[in-house]
């Protein structure tokens, strides 16, 4: 008789439970644990995360923490790299973009899992080389929740670096 009350008590919290993800919507209940948007990062003193729910593409010369990719070099000029990259990111779903800095020439984004609707904080910067070098970029992402995220920001990045490559020709 015990355990029988045990299980109802379970299947009417999973139930509570999951009107309640309906009614409140993943998007608010989320924001309960903080903004999605995780705010700028400074490419030059960025520290990451002990734990594996953020990835980076940097060259040492713009980054100090250790970068999962390095990103080529492109053939363009940093607003035609710009240009490009915002192609790349207009074909992604659940993606917005929360925050430009044509100074710092930044972009950065809060994009969300099909399912459930996690957010994650993905911050591009542009960085204008020396004439005749060419140009790159970085790319930092991050969880707002969660320990790690299954390999999910690398495949991001890498995906969107290698669609990138079709627009803009990499420097020799």
């Amino acid at each position: 008789m015990k355990s029988m009350c045990t299980l109802i008590v379970a299947a009417l919290i999973a139930l509570l439970a999951v009107v309640a993800w309906f009614l409140v919507g993943p998007e608010r209940l989320w924001s309960m644990f903080g903004s999605a948007d995780l705010g700028p990062v400074e490419f030059a003193t960025l520290v990451r995360r002990a734990n594996p729910n953020d990835a980076l593409a940097c060259s040492p010369r713009f980054c100090k923490a250790n970068s999962d990719f390095l990103p080529p070099t492109f053939a363009t000029d940093a607003q035609g790299l710009r240009a490009a990259m915002a192609r790349v990111i207009a074909s992604e779903p659940n993606i917005r973009n929360v925050g430009s800095g044509d100074v710092a020439m930044t972009e950065r984004y809060v994009q969300r899992t099909p399912l459930l609707r996690f957010p994650d904080t993905i911050v591009v910067r542009y960085f204008q080389l020396e004439p005749g070098e060419g140009n790159t970029l970085a790319i930092y992402s991050r969880s707002q929740l969660g320990y790690s995220d299954m390999g999910i920001k690398k495949a991001r990045i890498a995906r969107w670096i290698d669609r990138l490559k079709t627009l803009v020709p990499v420097a020799e």
